[in-house]
């Protein structure tokens, strides 16, 4: 016999799925005119979405069904949003228009500003950006290209499981952001695509990286200044520069970077390994509590890199003495291979000298061999076994 106590306490499981269910409302961005043919320019559709999620008062998600969406540059404004919990939900393929200086010159595609709980689930982004690329190699008067998703001054930011593709510049930014999840993210662009940053970080605190694969052009996550609180594990990164502090130390008045966590990671066939790099000229910018800790170098060419004397191009450069204070900055079980013969080379600045630096468990090889380490300017200690010796 069963027991009205009992009859409601199986049904509660059905009624909180009724109640969450009857709580959050879906726009589908095709109900608004999307077209998923990637030729329709589905831009008004999707923006006409966002604004309809922004009005409601109930949680929010905007669907985006398989097919392929071809949408320009897109503003996303959250300022007159009613609505902190909007998921954009995406099974299908956003598209960039195929002439790249359609928004080229917009500096984002896909720009969100001051928005609050905005999730951005699954799909893929499809920067087609190789156009560009060969534009740029070709040095012929190009734009700079667009960002492919980029936050601006905003709050409680969850990307998942989301795939950017040969994205024209950054595949992913964030800046003046707080508290930010980027999970189970693939990033890939050419190994020579130029200025194509996996994921770059600015003026943000609260960022946390986790389980994302990163193949590009350029730094797979960059870390500009003001950025603090970070936390990025399990990333395996290559092609591409490596995770990169910097370049910092241009501008004289230049907030720090601080509390940076980065774990578990692989390079493979990469430029750098773990790099912080700066301008030589003055700064009152500085780097200060950063542990890198449990990373496998394979095939890598500078696997332990500070560069204060950071010029790209090595023209006109500046050839002053960096600002930057670095500091506290340990290394811990950093495993591997250098495609170099100078695996640790910490080139810090004569008017700013690099403090308490440490290697810890450390072995690094190249081919088959001992590598080198090359130090300037820096005081630091070593403990446990660390390979290449002499450094600190």
């Amino acid at each position: 016999m069963a027991y009205p106590g009992k009859l409601f306490s199986l049904a509660l499981p059905f009624l909180f799925f009724f109640l969450s269910s009857a709580s959050t409302i879906t726009y589908n961005v095709q109900k608004f005119g999307a077209k998923p043919d990637g030729k329709t320019d589905s831009t008004k559709a999707f923006l006409s979405a966002w604004a309809a999620a922004c009005a409601s008062v109930k949680s929010a998600t905007i669907y985006v069904p398989r097919g392929r969406y071809l949408l320009g540059a897109a503003s996303f404004w959250g300022n007159t949003c009613k609505n902190n919990a909007i998921k954009i939900s995406i099974d299908g393929t956003l598209v960039a228009p195929s002439n790249y200086r359609t928004i080229g010159y917009a500096g984002n595609w896909l720009k969100f500003e001051r928005v609050n709980g905005v999730t951005i689930s699954g799909g893929t982004l499809d920067g087609q950006g190789i156009s560009l690329w060969n534009c740029k190699a070709s040095k012929s008067n190009c734009p700079g290209g667009a960002t492919t998703l980029a936050f601006y001054n905003s709050n409680n930011i969850v990307i998942s499981k989301l795939t950017s593709l040969n994205s024209q510049m950054f595949h992913v930014m964030l800046y003046g952001c707080q508290n930010a999840k980027l999970q189970g993210m693939k990033i890939s662009a050419s190994a020579t695509s130029p200025n194509t940053d996996g994921i770059h970080i600015s003026g943000s605190s609260g960022v946390t990286i986790l389980g994302s694969n990163i193949a590009t052009g350029d730094d797979c996550i960059s870390i500009g200044p003001g950025a603090s609180n970070l936390w990025i594990e399990n990333v395996s990164c290559g092609p591409g520069h490596g995770i990169s502090i910097g370049s910092l130390g241009w501008d004289m008045q230049e907030p720090g970077v601080q509390n940076v966590t980065v774990k578990t990671v692989t390079f493979r066939d990469t430029q750098n390994g773990l790099r912080i790099k700066t301008w030589a000229r003055p700064s009152n910018g500085f780097v200060k509590r950063v542990l890198f800790q449990n990373a496998v170098m394979l095939n890598v060419r500078y696997p332990i890199i500070i560069d204060q004397s950071y010029c790209p191009t090595k023209n006109n450069c500046p050839n002053q003495g960096s600002g930057v204070k670095i500091s506290d900055v340990t290394y811990q079980q950093i495993h591997g291979t250098s495609s170099s013969q100078v695996a640790i080379a910490i080139g810090c600045s004569n008017d700013s000298p690099c403090s308490g630096i440490r290697l810890q468990d450390v072995n690094l090889r190249y081919m088959n061999q001992p590598a080198q380490a090359s130090c300037s300017n820096v005081a630091g200690t070593s403990s446990g076994f660390v390979q290449p010796k002499g450094c600190l």
